[in-house]
């Protein structure tokens, strides 16, 4: 359960719906970047498996970050910034999810569409967090067969003489070959992400030393191997402009060739895989706030749960709602490098916190990552980062100046209240 967990949480919008986005920041060449990409997330990895083995407990890198410097308010801000993700990766599939998928059966606006969908995500994750995990199981399933089918119809288009095979090696032609995968890559790292929702269910592994590194790096390698084949018969099969101007590139493959499926089939697949990407992301979300608010760090108000289900409501309702706002201001690729950004600069920090909990030894074995991993995990990080521009680091700092708002209110309560 715990590997299908980290698979289904990095597969999903990034594969379905940003292909397109990514060819058209490097070209032919799509695989190139989601490569990199899968490399920069390994670095990173290794720092997760060694602290989440050395402190299995269900709070990731707001734990590791509050060790490591013992400063509570930036603490904070990173817990903040990765519920944050959370948000902005939600309103990034349900804008997807409200595109040209959906087209294939109705043709409603994206942002209502998009704005509904999130409400029924939000009734889903009331529902409580088993019947939550066996909806992202069976989606999982799904989504991966979909990813499958992709690249079984676009083998035999190409065994049948269509598409061009030379296209894999084209690149931008207006910037440099080095610059074409960079800026690539960091829209395609949103497809990788996910493998760091995983470390708040360690806790719940029966052997979490032993089983979760297996679980991370296998989840990660899985979903590598699986873009790597899928961005490749694209290229081949359609022409990048066409992926490019799409917002259902995949459905391009899928209606080429002897094999090829009709709209609606895929098209129902694709919203599923859709659908279980923005689920995972919302739990998380609404836990983590819950959590800060059973700690005191958040208004209590928002640790109030369902008399019967005892799911965080209010939790669920804010963090639904904080999505729904980035949904309505936010396009696709905005909103997926918000949800990058946001995470290159948790990363960065926890990077530097496996290093310095070196010097906080345990009594008992556990995975150690070799030191260059974390120094390399730092560098490509903030070399990530530069690649963003103005506006996604301004709609960042508005997220996360929420939550430095909802701290303030904290600190003034409990102040009133002593």
């Amino acid at each position: 359960m715990l590997i299908f967990f980290v698979l289904g949480d990095i597969l999903g919008a990034g594969i379905y719906a940003l292909v397109g986005e990514v060819g058209a920041k490097t070209g032919g060449a799509i695989w190139a970047p989601f490569l990199l990409a899968l490399f920069l997330a390994v670095f990173t990895a290794f720092s997760y498996a060694e602290l989440v083995t050395k402190y299995p407990r269900a709070a990731g890198a707001a734990l590791y970050v509050n060790r490591a410097f013992r400063m509570p308010f930036l603490t904070f801000v990173v817990a903040f910034a990765v519920l944050a993700s959370g948000l902005a990766s939600a309103a990034t599939i349900g804008r997807a999810f409200g595109g040209q998928y959906l087209s294939a059966f109705v043709a409603w606006p994206t942002v209502a569409v998009g704005l509904g969908f999130l409400a029924m995500i939000a009734v889903i994750n009331l529902r409580g967090i088993r019947e939550s995990m066996r909806f992202n199981f069976a989606l999982t399933l799904i989504e991966v067969a979909g990813l499958l089918l992709v690249v079984v119809i676009g083998v035999t288009a190409l065994a049948d003489g269509l598409g061009d095979p030379s296209r894999v090696l084209e690149f931008d032609r207006d910037t440099s070959v080095f610059m074409a995968i960079l800026g690539g890559a960091g829209i395609a790292f949103f497809a990788l992400i996910g493998f760091e929702d995983s470390v708040n269910l360690a806790e719940e592994a029966r052997r979490p030393r032993v089983d979760y590194p297996w679980a991370l790096f296998g989840g990660l390698m899985a979903a590598g191997a699986i873009y790597l084949a899928v961005t490749l018969v694209a290229s081949m099969v359609v022409p990048v402009d066409r992926l490019a101007s799409s917002s259902a590139p995949l459905l391009e493959v899928t209606s080429v060739g002897p094999l090829a499926v009709p709209d609606r089939l895929f098209s129902a697949i694709a919203l599923f895989a859709l659908a279980n990407g923005a689920l995972i992301n919302l739990i998380m979300a609404s836990r983590l706030m819950y959590g800060m608010a059973e700690q005191g760090v958040v208004p209590g108000v928002l640790g109030r749960v369902l008399p019967k289900r005892g799911t965080p409501w209010v939790a669920i309702v804010f963090t639904t709602a904080l999505a729904a706002g980035l949904l309505v201001t936010g396009d696709l690729g905005d909103l997926a490098e918000t949800t990058v950004l946001l995470l290159l600069a948790v990363f960065a920090i926890v990077n530097v916190a496996v290093l310095v909990l070196r010097r906080d030894p345990v009594d008992f074995e556990h995975f150690r990552s070799p030191t260059a991993m974390p120094v390399i995990g730092f560098i490509v990080s903030i070399g990530l980062m530069t690649t963003k521009d103005g506006e996604v680091f301004l709609r960042a700092a508005i997220l996360v100046g929420v939550g430095a708002l909802l701290w303030v209110v904290s600190r003034l309560i409990q102040g009133d209240r002593g």
